[in-house]
């Protein structure tokens, strides 16, 4: 059967992530997840693609939402109350305007400082309502596109036996980014039963990629609907624990065998909440319909 065995939210977008044993699974994704974004003093977000120093912000945010703490190397700790209550500033995401409450001057010269460019800090306030677009609509913060981001173990395995292969070294699954990693799909179960076919007999291995053809998938007492591959880019270059860019891998490795039909590298898919809960490491994640993949 396959498990949950990594859950990681990302309280501000493109900062380092926070790894949780359980958390809570909302509309818009794990708690907490984008629900801040450092933007420009004009308000166009900060992405790891033009801004890798992102990668070594370390956020912690509190259960009830209300205080937030950013670190960084070298840097004094920043400790902010956080404001759900001011004034809003229109900011640019992937040019589409939302709106944000500024989290003040002492958290805009923080950023500043450490990533070497003037900066401030938003939250999505709480009338942000977002639709989300793919086969399933839904809703996020300030994620690029969708609630969630799932990725299986196995998938990251073919792809490091792939980069192996070439002379690289393998990569870890934090160069992605996702929300949700599974372990133990063989992408051959139908009506509650469980094939394999000859190859996986052989090799035991489970099937990369399978997240591409989960069509629904329940996980506890939550249920997540599929909407669309995930489109990688130059975020994956990045080291996510010295947010130093690391070469071409692993996208001239991908290119060669994940191009996507509609354009793009794919890596993993991404995923509406349809239903609400609490997810677990160790969690079984039960695909409940399957189809063909986009790729």
């Amino acid at each position: 059967m396959a498990r949950v065995i990594e859950l990681s939210y990302y309280p501000v977008k493109g900062c380092a992530g926070t790894s949780a044993d359980r958390a809570p699974l909302t509309p818009a994704g794990l708690a907490h997840d984008r629900s801040f974004m450092v933007v420009s003093e004009e308000g166009v977000y900060r992405t790891q693609r033009r801004d890798p120093r992102l990668a070594v912000i370390r956020p912690a945010v509190t259960a009830d939402g209300e205080r937030l703490t950013l670190k960084a190397p070298r840097t004094e700790a920043l400790h902010l109350r956080v404001d759900t209550s001011g004034a809003r500033r229109k900011v640019d995401l992937f040019g589409t305007a939302y709106q944000g409450i500024d989290q003040g001057d002492t958290a805009a010269d923080w950023l500043s400082e450490v990533l070497r460019a003037r900066s401030r800090l938003v939250r999505v306030p709480p009338e942000h309502d977002r639709v989300t677009d793919g086969m399933t609509p839904g809703t996020s913060g300030y994620a690029d596109s969708c609630a969630l981001h799932v990725v299986s173990r196995a998938t990251l395995d073919l792809l490091n036996r792939k980069l192996t292969e070439r002379g690289a070294g393998p990569l870890p699954m934090n160069r992605f980014r996702p929300s949700i990693v599974i372990d133990g799909w063989d992408g051959h179960e139908r009506d509650g039963r469980h094939e394999r076919d000859g190859r996986h007999e052989r090799d035991g291995r489970a099937e990369p990629h399978a997240e591409d053809r989960a069509r629904r998938i329940r996980i506890g007492d939550t249920e997540l609907g599929y909407a669309k591959l995930a489109i990688r880019c130059a975020v994956t270059l990045v080291e996510q624990e010295s947010g130093a860019r690391a070469g071409p891998e692993p996208l001239r490795t991908l290119a060669g065998y994940r191009r996507a039909s509609q354009g793009g590298i794919a890596f993993g898919a991404k995923f509406a909440v349809l239903r609400p809960g609490w997810v677990s490491v160790g969690d079984d994640a039960v695909v409940t319909a399957w189809g063909e993949s986009e790729l």
